[in-house]
């Protein structure tokens, strides 16, 4: 089972200045704990600093501080459903954030009177050090019972996005047929490509597309998801399928194509809706999501997802114009990328809301509201291809690998527009609207499992 600690931009920024101070700081940083499908996350929410005030004493290798100096925070953490963690530096580069003999002393001293006053069932601990422009690591949670649990990673979520592991993991092991991968961005990245989990949300022409990519770069965790069975015009767009593929579940085609090309993937499938609450739960382990389904209700719930769950999510959308006569007009390819501090799909207008609402319905309800007017008629096939939904879905896989490598300009756009017809792309950055859910101001960052799930309503399975 992994631990990972998933920090937003601002919050690690204020912990990476920390190590950056020649004494020993300290602090109260509060997450959410959330048990998913492939290990537990802790969702930082606050970061909580000492007083100057309370410290004793402090110097560059040892601190002492009165009770005052947390005691509040754990409070705070009480009142948000949070685990507090309690976090320090070993400031100095070259420092180890091992702990020392008097961590695990403080450590045993603090631990009862931290669950007791946040009311949390664990206690956890994170220590910093200056490495280089970034930092190492060391952390673990401490339940009241049970088995002591290391952080193994720290996954940041600002700009760029980092995979951390602990300064104490083992080093990984690069197989030779990365080479030329290796070549163009060095071992590390290629080290943190086969450590994500990636969630694709459709298995058709894009998502297949993306997971075709990402395999071959290195990914080896991915969960599918898609609800529907491969058909006889499909085979013209998705990777891996053959004739004989057709009435197989797009999932179960997908995850065969990608161990074929990597049998020591670990592939998990999921044959359902997105916009079904067991599914949409099935993706909160996920490091990385590309939202790849052309229905908007889905793409609702992974807007969600990425402010909630402190989940990036890189939405794709594609879409042909053509006359009645079959002459072809416009191909216009969109990616979106979703993080905290980006606008979500709602403020960008990305998302057609009684669209949305109709795609909810049961089918009898949905007809009843469109022959009233009420609703849109949903069910149309629209055009597809391959060579444009695999240029679109390339484009998508150079935003993670952007985010991960900083390749791009330093100011990331959060959306590219791509209008192949006229050879033209476009970019754009756009900030959540005030008030809206994906804005800081309304805590829904890292807000978790929290009831109702995603602060939505769900229909019935």
């Amino acid at each position: 089972m992994t631990l990972t600690l998933v920090l937003p931009g601002p919050i690690e920024q204020e912990l990476l200045a920390s190590t950056r101070a020649p004494l020993e700081t300290a602090g109260v940083l509060l997450a959410r704990r959330v048990d998913t499908p492939t290990g537990v996350r802790l969702l930082a929410r606050r970061m909580i600093w000492v007083d100057e005030a309370a410290y004793l004493e402090r110097s560059e290798t040892h601190m002492v501080i009165a009770s005052q100096g947390y005691v509040p925070a754990l409070g705070a953490a009480e009142l948000d459903d949070c685990v507090p963690i309690w976090f320090h530096t070993h400031p100095g580069e070259g420092a180890s954030p091992r702990p020392s003999r008097w961590d695990r002393k403080v450590d045993r001293d603090i631990a009862d009177l931290f669950r007791l006053r946040s009311g949390s069932p664990d206690y956890a601990t994170l220590i910093l050090s200056p490495h280089g422009a970034h930092y190492s690591f060391t952390g673990a949670v401490h339940p009241e019972t049970g088995k002591r649990l290391a952080i193994d990673r720290i996954w940041s979520v600002g700009d760029p996005w980092r995979l951390t592991r602990a300064a104490d993991a083992a080093e990984a092991v690069l197989p030779d047929i990365f080479d030329r991968n290796v070549r163009a961005f060095g071992p590390i990245i290629q080290s943190v490509l086969g450590q994500l989990d990636v969630a694709i949300v459709g298995s058709g022409g894009t998502g297949s597309a993306v997971a075709e990519q990402l395999v071959r770069l290195g990914v080896r965790r991915f969960t599918l998801v898609d609800p529907d069975m491969l058909s006889d015009s499909n085979v013209t767009r998705v990777y891996g399928s053959t004739p004989a593929d057709v009435s197989r579940p797009k999932v179960e085609v997908l995850r065969d194509h990608l161990m074929g090309i990597a049998p020591d993937a670990v592939v998990s499938t999921v044959q359902g809706m997105g916009t079904l609450k067991a599914t949409a739960r099935r993706l909160t382990g996920a490091d990385v999501v590309f939202g790849c389904t052309d229905d908007n209700a889905g793409r609702l719930v992974l807007s969600r997802l990425s402010t909630w769950f402190l989940t990036p999510v890189i939405d794709i959308g594609v879409l042909l114009s053509s006359t009645a006569d079959g002459g072809l007009t416009g191909i216009d390819g969109r990616v979106t990328t979703l993080a905290p501090g980006h606008a979500c799909l709602v403020c960008r207008d990305r998302i057609d809301l009684a669209r949305a609402a109709a795609e909810l319905q049961t089918p009898d309800e949905r007809k009843r509201l469109a022959d009233e007017g009420y609703a849109p008629a949903l069910g149309q096939t629209e055009p597809a291809v391959v060579a444009f939904t695999t240029a679109v879905a390339a484009a998508a896989v150079n935003e993670l690998l952007d985010r991960l490598i900083g390749y791009g300009p330093p100011e990331r756009p959060s959306e590219t527009l791509l209008r192949l017809h006229e050879r033209e792309i476009s970019t754009n950055r756009a900030d959540p609207r005030p008030h809206h859910y994906c804005h800081p101001s309304q805590a829904h960052w890292g807000a978790g499992g929290e009831d109702p799930f995603l602060g939505q309503l769900w229909p019935d399975a």
